[in-house]
């Protein structure tokens, strides 16, 4: 067998191996990314049934009054006064008994009662003092729904959900809209007290405090009239001073941690024991790793790192328990979280942070024995949330009922308390019923949202009651540990991101207060009218004129077909999504809150979902529409009401500019939703008529943006959306036509000179200026040993454009797969290239550089070419649409890429071989490649890859341009910050074996030759 023949049966093995190692990176880069989609079971509610709003009927005057002396009781009695006040009129009288003897046998949160009498003379009879002031607060709620107080005449059984919490609501936060009008502070820390704390000693703004009780003391008498019975306090380490932590104290002698914890608990003692004397109980609320810098040193320095699955780590925190308990008996237990921690939500200045270190199974379970344990022994409870981020059962425990079993199956502790969203994800519509909730042995209570994060934050009507019923009735008819909710009546994402609405204290807060109503309604009664309860609401707080309350209650009726039409894209969110290992919500179009994205990744497989749905994209263009139409009547509905007939002008005008705003927001949405579904359709079809579309729609969305902008731009009720990531995703599809156009004048030319260097030898045109270039580059990128004779002989001008050719196609190439957008990118590619071919020119030193230029020159036009083929049908949004949605195509387009890629260094030291052999071509090679990978490398590991990635991103808007101002690329993905610090040592490896190779190693010939 001849040499040639030699050569070439190992370059076509060569090549097979690099493209089957291609095609293991295409699977595994499918693998990696995940994407699949499955039906989601979705919630079925039925239809609230609307009834015809009655007349209002005044409330008597309370002319005898003789309960029993309790503070307890007296706030209730100011609550039914106050109700009484606040109505238009009065009319007769009546008195109200409560006999002062209760049983003792009876549990303390026995709510039941009966009421006896009549309109002029009422009796209440209960077993416990709760039952008495859920009497008292009942009877005030029907003077605020402007109903007969006998319609309450009969016995009432206890609540059927003794445990019904709250959050904190808006307690001690600062209503300073100078804090809104920015609208991009997606940081999650409340600032509650902010202007309490000090950062030196004493450490207490009295006169803050004392403003800061009196908001507090409001929200209980508010949370109590709702129905509420406990509160979610958020703080833990904030008021430990570990000082009998195992080990010794955790704070050195001096250290201000601990004159700051005493200082915190004496102020906020007072707040926790108002609670307790009105009934409410008090768990504090904290994420887990809670710390402090001496903490951390100090557990670090014990256990070696914080090892959460060291059970005498946990030893310390229920220490600090014990001293918590022991110091505030009014304290009822604490509510701990896993799965979300960090800098998101820490107030900076405070040394108290999070961490998220409760990744693992056995430290969950470490945890929680300790917890548990602790909990026990000191007879409090221990509320356990399973909502997590994490590595396997401990990620998805939320959502999965094997993953919940694995993490929390045995611990039967009678203390611990588990909470979990009622919703399959997080609080978005279209997700399923939460079927963790039907399982386990524990005590459960279900989470609800009042202020929906993801429905710009209770800025739009959004009438949960149905789903709430639904939700609850099927959850409690399959698990009998159901024994409470938890309702967030503020929180829930960033603070200051929507509108400025704070619970009883600023913005439009009425409006969502109705789902804290129901929540509450349903959690004493699931059966409960939730249309009546809506009814009621509407009378509380806007009108009792029955024509302006039943436009109200219709108007509500109709708001979650809106929301659920508007703001998510239906055949999306009605499936479940998986992709690079999580599950993205339902509205990624929105991602998230307020940034609508441009990103392809979301957009291109949210068409490719839409595509394959019944009735396609038309039907769900239509659907955005029929949304708008939907609020429109809404609007018109309430609009059309007499004004005179509500509380006042201002609460009116909210209304009615709530559903302006909501009208506006869901046109604009909807003209977005037909550009984006008719550019995935051009890059899908390749329709001239889905372009044309595209264009239309852009040219609407544009002029419905601009005046979104002009009307809500800096309005802190009513916050514009943020359209910066879908503008730059818009000027990125205005390009891609051109770019189209340019990759195929790219590909023809490309095309055009490895043809003429394949044919070159066989004509006269070797003869023509280039072509012998041409001519070098074909035979040195197809058969790399030939390289050097391929260049003997050539004119300068030839040998010049050897290097230029490549060179600018591919500068050309990679500008035109970034639309001319990302110089980043462009930089980082050309850069490596650039050392390379500098590397590589240094150790060819004195021989000709030429062969190996041909060479490597040669297969980069081949790359080059393969990537305008693929850029040639509808530009980079085309090639990008192909990547994430089209598997064949990926897995097909990569292991010829990655195969080419990988032949352009096999072919340049195979080319260089030929002038210094294997070896050493072989160790110019890899030193070439090191140091081309080690400079990018350094340079992302100084920038910080979360920033790198940042930049990179939003030039090429792969992924939602949001996710690195809310949560960080590198966190999302969990890529560790390490990253390209590893990629520099496996450079500097290469770099350095490489230079090893190529050293002459002619001290071993001498040495083995006989001296002469």
């Amino acid at each position: 067998m001849t040499t040639a023949r030699r050569r070439g049966i190992l370059a076509v093995i060569t090549a097979i191996v690099l493209v089957a190692l291609g095609a293991g990176v295409a699977l595994a880069v499918g693998d990696a990314l995940g994407i699949r989609t499955e039906p989601a079971e979705q919630m079925q509610p039925a239809a609230a049934a609307a009834a015809a709003a009655t007349e209002a009927v005044a409330p008597p005057e309370l002319t005898a009054v003789d309960v029993p002396d309790s503070e307890r009781i007296g706030v209730a009695m100011d609550e039914l006064r106050d109700a009484i006040a606040d109505a238009p009129q009065t009319e007769g009288a009546a008195s109200l008994t409560v006999p002062k003897w209760y049983d003792a046998r009876a549990a303390p949160d026995d709510d039941s009662y009966a009421l006896a009498g009549d309109a002029g003379a009422l009796t209440v009879t209960a077993t416990a003092e709760a039952g008495t002031t859920r009497a008292i607060y009942d009877l005030a709620a029907q003077v605020r729904a402007a109903k007969p107080l006998v319609d309450l005449i009969g016995a009432h059984e206890a609540s059927r959900l003794p445990l019904r919490m709250t959050d904190l609501g808006a307690v001690g936060v600062t209503p300073d809209p100078s804090e809104w009008e920015s609208g991009d502070d997606y940081s999650h820390a409340s600032k509650a007290f902010a202007d309490v704390f000090e950062s030196d000693a004493p450490y207490i703004d009295q006169t803050a405090l004392a403003a800061a009780y009196d908001d507090f003391d409001v929200f209980l008498r508010h949370s109590l009239a709702n129905g509420f019975n406990a509160v979610a306090f958020p703080g833990f380490v904030e008021f430990v001073t570990f000082d009998d932590a195992p080990g010794g104290p955790v704070y050195a002698e001096g250290d201000e941690h601990r004159a700051k914890a005493l200082a915190l608990r004496e102020a906020f003692a007072p707040f926790w024991e108002r609670a307790d004397e009105l009934g409410v109980k008090v768990f504090l609320r904290t994420d887990m790793l809670a710390l402090t810098g001496p903490l951390e040193q100090y557990l670090t320095d014990r256990f070696g790192s914080l090892d959460t699955e060291n059970p005498e780590l946990w030893d310390v925190y229920t220490a600090g328990l014990d001293e918590l308990y022991k110091a505030v008996p009014a304290l009822d237990g604490v509510l701990i979280r896993i799965g979300e921690a960090g800098p998101v939500y820490d107030v900076g200045g405070w040394d108290y942070y999070s961490a998220l270190k409760v990744t693992t199974v056995d430290a969950v379970r470490a945890m929680l024995e300790a917890f548990t344990g602790q909990t026990e022994a000191s007879d409090r409870e221990v509320i356990f949330r399973t909502w997590s981020v994490g590595v396997g059962a401990v990620g998805d425990m939320h959502t999965d009922s094997d993953s919940y079993e694995a993490v929390l199956g045995g611990i039967d502790s009678p203390a611990l308390i588990v909470s979990t969203k009622y919703t399959l994800g997080d609080f978005y519509t279209w997700l399923p019923l939460n079927d963790t909730l039907e399982q386990g042995s524990q005590r459960r209570i279900v989470e609800f949202q009042s202020r929906r994060e993801f429905e710009n934050f209770g800025a739009f009507a959004n009438d949960l009651g149905a789903e709430y019923q639904w939700a609850l009735q099927q959850l409690l008819a399959a698990n009998d540990g159901i024994e409470g909710v938890w309702v967030w009546t503020q929180d829930g994402g960033p603070w200051r991101a929507g509108p400025m609405t704070l619970y009883l204290k600023a913005g439009f807060w009425q409006l969502y207060e109705l789902n804290t109503q129901v929540a509450a309604s349903l959690a004493r009664d699931p059966s409960a009218d939730v249309t009546q309860v809506t009814e009621d609401w509407a009378r509380e707080w806007f009108s009792d004129d029955p024509a302006t309350v039943d436009a109200i209650v219709s108007a509500m009726g109709q708001s979650r077909d809106a929301i659920a039409h508007g703001l998510y894209i239906a055949p999306f969110a009605q499936q479940r999504v998986f992709a690079i290992g999580l599950e993205p919500p339902p509205m990624m179009w929105i991602f998230e809150w307020d940034i609508l994205t441009g990103d392809s990744a979301v957009l291109d497989v949210m068409y490719s979902i839409v595509r394959d749905a019944d009735g396609g994209i038309d039907a769900a263009i239509a659907d955005g529409q029929q949304a708008v139409e939907t609020v429109e009547q809404m609007r018109d509905e309430v609009a059309a009401t007499d004004a005179a007939t509500w509380r006042s002008p201002d609460i009116r005008d909210a209304f009615v500019g709530a559903l302006d705003y909501e009208a506006d927001t869901l046109r604009l949405l909807s003209s977005y939703r037909s550009l984006i579904l008719h550019q995935g359709e051009w890059h899908d079809t390749l329709s001239p008529d889905a372009r044309a579309a595209w264009e239309a729609d852009r040219a609407t969305f544009e002029k419905l943006a601009a005046a979104h902008l002009e009307a809500y731009d800096g309005d802190i009720d009513h916050p514009a959306l943020n359209l910066t990531a879908a503008r730059l995703g818009i000027e990125r599809s205005e390009r891609d036509d051109t770019m189209a156009w340019l990759a195929r004048g790219l590909l023809l030319l490309a095309v055009a000179w490895v043809v003429i260097g394949m044919i070159a030898a066989r004509t006269s045109l070797v003869r023509r200026p280039g072509a012998a270039a041409a001519r070098a580059t074909w035979i040195a990128s197809t058969r790399p040993w030939r390289a050097r004779e391929s260049t003997l002989g050539m004119l300068e001008l030839d040998r010049w454009l050897l290097l230029i050719i490549p060179a600018a196609l591919l500068v050309a190439t990679r500008a035109v797969q970034t639309s001319f957008l990302s110089w980043t990118h462009v930089a980082i590619v050309i850069g490596a290239w650039v050392v390379f071919a500098v590397v590589m020119r240094l150790f060819v030193r004195r021989r000709s550089p030429w062969p190996v230029i041909a060479a490597v020159g040669g297969v980069v036009m081949l790359r080059c070419i393969v990537t305008l083929f693929a850029l040639s049908f509808t530009g980079p949004g085309g090639y990008w649409y192909a990547f994430w949605t089209e598997p064949v195509l990926r897995t097909a387009y990569i292991a010829v890429a990655f195969a080419l890629f990988l032949w352009v260094f096999v072919a340049a030291g195979w080319a260089l071989s030929a002038q210094v052999g294997a070896r050493r071509g072989t160790g110019y090679v890899l030193a070439a490649v090191g140091a081309g990978l080690l400079v990018p490398s350094v340079m992302i590991g100084v920038i910080g890859l979360e920033a790198a990635l940042t930049v990179w991103n939003d030039e090429m808007g792969l992924l939602p341009w949001g996710l690195a101002r809310i949560l960080g690329i590198t966190t999302y993905l969990d890529i560790p910050d390490a990253t390209p610090w590893a990629a520099a040592a496996f450079a500097l490896v290469l770099l350095v074996a490489g230079v090893l190779l190529a050293l002459p190693w002619g001290w071993r010939r001498a040495e083995a030759s006989p001296r002469s």
